[in-house]
């Protein structure tokens, strides 16, 4: 492991500096950090731009400086809330969806929030809709496709504006057939309103017929507005670096002012500085490294608090990937002992022995500290399809023995092979997973060897869209709550997830539009029972075990706990930032 020595005179200084601006800024110079909150992750921060939003890292700022039109009703996951839309009606069988706007809400630019800003900010999701955003569902619910507007001819604009448009200050939603999951997919993050006229200007989409082709598919991780943000959130953006993010309370909020008015989120990539920082007082929010950390080290101790057992709703596995694209670390790209070839993983024999080599007891033991239970899918058993009575994959050396010599024809076992593979840098718990395995493959041949690299977050993520990763760990935490977030992106074709295990199965796809067409809960769950059987003989994927959630934050940190989280939002303790206070 790389090691980041713990923060010295120099990164304490930085610190001080950079609240010290803060507090300036908001015109509280002298407060220290009584007014600020201060959290160190590993993560770097991919885009500010909710157009692109569609990891927790960048999600955890852009949901504290953007709003959408509807929001989770405290810790429920299945109860909405108005939010920039004070009520919504539901007409013609549920095809259409006619939204009244808050009045009185402004943007950080001082521009007011209108019905075009609104109109503006989906029409420009469905013009975009890039890869690595979650304007697939959206698109799914107004346009019947999941596909980039330059990848499906049969979009036009007539078909965008009919979809999404302004009827005077009432916003109108018309879709081409009923989807049970759409109130809940406007609460996600990445549909947040921006402020189309600050957009234009620094450099945005005009939102014009004439110009909304060259927009297509357009990359807005380093977008203008991810540069420039303006949303209508509690907080607005003071300042933003490779290592550091500094936001103010935003003064003509609409709703109740945030009892905090700085925050700073720092990348600190080692644990070992975060939880120094946190014990010593300097950092009220940390990422841990995983639950093993929090009993070793923070557990007990003075000023800390431990939020524990709250509900997963999360799903992890490690991909493995079928089809490598051009750029993956191939080595020879042969089965000759040197390297692997780009289609290595698409003998499921290969795949049963990486599988059957994880050692997910192990896994729960020293990650998790005992807790947590084997998953057979990747669903979590808090949401309806899961069914516990589908035998979960075990950890066992002599069926992956068995799978290996089998595998090509004998020739991986005779010829051996170097994989390489890559896991998050700063991330304790992926880390061990990979090395686990790294040590129960090599242990079965001494012609197996698993090279490990740790990357960025941001670079991952890039990675794994492309499809040039062989192997890699691989989370999702729901947009919005329905079995179908969590089965159609990771074992749909055309799923979010697919290009980082470059296969597909006829008869999954098959049951996975089925249970998409139907509000029968029986049958839906029915048919994810017979998902999860074959993708686990198929071995699509090593299945990560459950893992209840747990977070620790300082003692004079109030509104963190178990009555106000809510697993939907992708901040660290489960509700934001204007929820927070010192004491």
């Amino acid at each position: 492991m790389k090691y980041t020595r713990p923060l010295g005179a120099a990164a304490l200084a930085t610190l001080a500096l950079t609240l010290a601006a803060c507090n300036n800024r908001s015109g509280n110079a002298g407060n220290g950090t009584a007014d600020t909150l201060v959290v160190q992750e590993s993560a770097d921060i991919p885009t500010l731009d909710p157009g692109t939003t569609y990891d927790t890292a960048s999600g955890q700022i852009v949901e504290n400086l953007y709003e959408t039109l509807l929001t989770y009703d405290g810790s429920s996951i299945s109860e909405l809330a108005p939010q920039l839309a004070t009520e919504w009606k539901e007409e013609n069988g549920g095809r259409e969806y006619r939204f009244t706007l808050r009045e009185g809400v402004k943007f950080h630019s001082g521009n007011d929030m209108t019905c075009a800003d609104a109109e503006y900010s989906f029409r420009r999701n469905l013009v975009t809709n890039t890869a690595d955003s979650g304007n697939w569902f959206i698109s799914e619910s107004l346009l019947g496709t999941g596909a980039n507007a330059n990848d499906d001819k049969s979009i036009t604009w007539q078909r965008i504006t009919d979809a999404v448009r302004c009827d005077d200050q009432t916003l109108v939603f018309t879709l081409p057939k009923t989807d049970p999951a759409f109130l809940a997919k406007l609460a996600y993050v990445g549909q947040s309103i921006v402020d189309s006229k600050h957009a234009i200007e620094v450099g945005e989409w005009d939102g014009t017929e004439a110009t909304w082709k060259d927009a297509v598919g357009k990359d807005l991780a380093g977008s203008p507005l991810s540069q420039k943000p303006s949303g209508t959130g509690a907080y607005k953006l003071v300042e933003r670096s490779a290592t550091a993010v500094t936001a103010t309370a935003f003064e003509d909020y609409w709703g109740e002012a945030p009892k905090l008015k700085n925050v700073l989120i720092q990348k600190v990539p080692e644990s070992a500085p975060r939880i120094q920082a946190f014990l010593a007082g300097d950092a009220d929010l940390i990422e841990t490294g995983g639950r093993a950390i929090i009993e070793e080290q923070l557990r007990d101790q003075d000023g800390v608090v431990v939020v524990d057992d709250l509900a997963d709703t999360t799903a992890a596995g490690i991909s493995l990937n079928q089809n490598i694209k051009k750029g993956g670390s191939l080595g020879s790209g042969k089965l000759d002992g040197q390297g692997i070839p780009a289609n290595f993983f698409s003998d499921a024999d290969v795949r049963r022995g990486f599988v059957a080599a994880f050692d997910v007891p192990k896994y729960i033991e020293q990650v998790q500290t005992g807790k947590g239970e084997a998953r057979n899918f990747l669903l979590p058993e808090t949401f309806p399809g899961y069914d516990g009575s589908v035998e979960t994959a075990s950890f066992d050396p002599e069926i992956a023995r068995a799978a290996f010599q089998r595998a090509w024809g004998g020739q991986v076992w005779e010829n051996g092979f170097i994989l390489n593979a890559s896991y998050r840098a700063g991330s304790a718990a992926n880390q061990t997973a990979m090395e686990l395995l790294k040590t129960n493959i090599e242990a079965l041949n001494p012609k197996f060897k698993v090279n490990l690299t740790a990357k960025e977050w941001s670079e991952m993520i890039k990675s794994g869209t492309a499809g040039t990763e062989a192997m890699m760990p691989t989370a999702w935490a729901p947009d919005y709550a329905d079995p179908d977030n969590f089965v159609h992106t990771f074992y749909a074709s055309e799923g979010y997830y697919n290009p980082r295990i470059g296969a597909g199965d006829a008869q999954i796809d098959g049951w996975i539009n089925e249970a998409r067409a139907t509000t029968d809960t029986d049958r839906r769950n029915d048919l994810y029972s017979q998902i999860a059987a074959r993708a686990q003989e198929q071995a699509l994927y090593i299945i990560m075990p459950s893992n209840p959630t747990v977070f620790v934050h300082r003692d004079n940190l109030q509104g963190a706990g178990e009555a106000t989280f809510n697993p939907l939002s992708a901040f660290i303790t489960g509700t934001l930032w204007k929820n927070l206070s010192k004491s």
